[in-house]
Parts: C-alpha cells; structure tokens; sequence
C-alpha cells in the first residue's frame, strides 16, 4: 500500500509539470489586434468584429491565459479598442501592452508614442517598436526612442521587421529589447541565418507574427486567388504532410512556431472567438510533433519570396 501510494504521488507530479509546461505555451500567446480595427487577412471571411465581438474576444483572451496583447496606431481604431477593454475591466496594471509607430522624423517619436498611450488610456506601454526597420538604421530615431524609454513611457523598446537582414542587424543594437519578425512554416528564412543566436547572446526578446502567414496556410487549395497560385504546388505538399500525422492545419501551423524554442512569443489574430479558442486549446494540447517539424523543415527551407511576402501580393 505504500509503495501504491509513493506511485500516486510521482504520477500527480508528473501530472503537474505537463499542466505546467501546457500552461506555458499558453503563456507564449500574444494577441495581435490588426484584425480588431482593420479588414485584415486574405483569408478573412467576416471582415472586421462589432466592437462587442472585440471585446468578447480580448475579454475571453485574458481569462484563458493571454496576458500580453500587440496593436499599433496604424490598425484603425485598435488601440482605441483596446484601451475601452482595459478601463472597463482595470487591467492597466494586469497585462502587457506593446504598440508600434511609423514617425516621419525623430521629432516625431515622441508625438507619436503619446498619440498611442492616449488612445490606450495608458501612461506607459510595456513596449514600443518601430514600424518601419529603417528606422533603426538612423542613430536619431534610436537616441529618440531610448530616451523616450528613459523617461518611462515604454519599459522596452524595438523593431518590426520583415526581411532577415533588418533582423540580424537589429539583433546586434544595444538599444532594441523586443525584435518581432515574419516566421512560419513557409518562412524559415531566418533559421538560415545566426539572427536567432545573436538575439539569445544580446538578451533580445523575439516574437514571430505570421504563423498562418495571413490566413494562407489555412485556405483550401482551391480557394487560393489567381494571384497566389505559385502557391498552390506547396499546398498541396503541405496537405499531404499533414494527412499524414492527422492533424489540422491550424496544428500543424500553430506548432511549428511553438516548437522554435529560440522565439519567446508568438503574435497570431482571430477574426471571432471561436478562431481564438482554437488557438488557445492548441497551445494546451501534449502532441508529438517532432518528426513533422523535421519533415516541414525539409520540404519548405526555400519557398519563394513572393508567396511568403505579403506585402507583394498584388490586390
């Protein structure tokens, strides 16, 4: 009897530590808000959230786990949304907030930051990134920021960025705390580089965005607009890898970023809570996905830019 009873107590603990380790991918969440303000996503089908679907959704975001949220001043009315959240529910202290801005000059940083904390209802943000990489490449814009910093109105400041050059170099800037980057199954271009080892060596804090790579990943091959169709050829390879596991797309997207244990977060949107919920419950779900990251590596390590760069998608 005894002895059962020593068993009982070791599987409880190992018991505990998988909640533990679940909870923490959970804990890798960041919820981005392009879709909150903005029409975003090609393959969004119900365009922008009522304002009382957005709050339902960053409402059931922080009571399931999600305590850091990304927004900027460019996703129309999403900091304003967002801001309306934290007041009605008195989370200024309680969770993160990390916003971006697109300044014309370093005169205009500060202009900036305050246009966002004021839509935010907030005196400081956890963090504050550049819109525009080439930003910091101009030591003004840097020094501006910084000083911003100094003064309290973001704990930590960064960089969004899209091409793994802007990546590596921002790696290498004392000044940057937070570099957020492109990264997903299609999308490995960083993994061929030493972005991710520069970033551990100078303390930098990564978070990847774009693990559905807007959608596209998730789309039925026969759905993919005329403009997108050199895609379709690795889709349909993507669905035969999948098939082959059993598992969703949405798994297998979700995972593959989850699984990089050299990014921090990961920064994905929803377009209603029943998106978001899925999401949740795939950080919590205990899958072995090893041998299908190796395969997707393998199959994906050079996808052409075109197809993994959405800002060259022709309308």
């Amino acid at each position: 009897m005894k002895g059962s009873g020593t068993l009982i107590i070791l599987y409880q603990n190992i018991l505990n530590l998988s909640n533990i380790l679940m909870e923490n991918l959970v804990n890798k969440l960041v919820l981005g808000t392009a879709q909150l303000g903005l029409d975003y996503g090609i393959n969004n089908q119900n365009g922008k959230p009522t304002r009382e679907s957005a709050m339902e959704m960053l409402d059931f975001a922080y009571k399931n786990g999600i305590k850091i949220f990304d927004t900027a001043y460019a996703y129309g009315n999403a900091e304003e949304i967002l801001g309306e959240f934290l007041r009605g529910q008195n989370l200024g202290e309680e969770i993160k907030i990390i916003t971006k801005i697109n300044p014309g000059s370093p005169e205009d940083v500060s202009l900036e930051i305050k246009k966002s904390l004021e839509k935010l209802g907030l005196s400081s943000v956890d963090g504050c990134l550049f819109h525009n990489p080439e930003h910091i490449k101009n030591e003004r814009m840097v020094e501006t920021m910084s000083e911003l910093k100094k003064q309290g109105l973001a704990k930590n400041i960064g960089v969004s960025v899209y091409e793994p050059e802007d990546a590596v170099y921002s790696a290498k800037i004392g000044e940057i705390d937070y570099i957020q980057i492109p990264y997903n199954i299609f999308d490995q271009r960083l993994s061929k580089t030493d972005f991710f080892e520069l970033a551990q060596k100078n303390n930098k804090k990564v978070f990847a965005r774009s693990a559905f790579l807007q959608g596209l990943l998730l789309m039925p091959i026969g759905k993919i607009p005329a403009r997108l169709e050199s895609a379709r050829p690795h889709l349909a390879k993507l669905d035969a890898i999948i098939a082959k596991y059993g598992l969703s797309k949405k798994q297998v997207a979700m995972n593959f970023a989850l699984a990089n244990k050299n990014i921090d977060y990961i920064v994905f949107g929803a377009d209603n809570k029943n998106q978001l919920k899925e999401v949740i419950d795939i950080a919590k779900q205990e899958i072995d996905f090893n041998q299908c990251k190796k395969e997707l590596e393998k199959e994906f390590d050079k996808v052409e830019k075109y197809i993994i760069s959405p800002n060259l998608w022709q309308k």
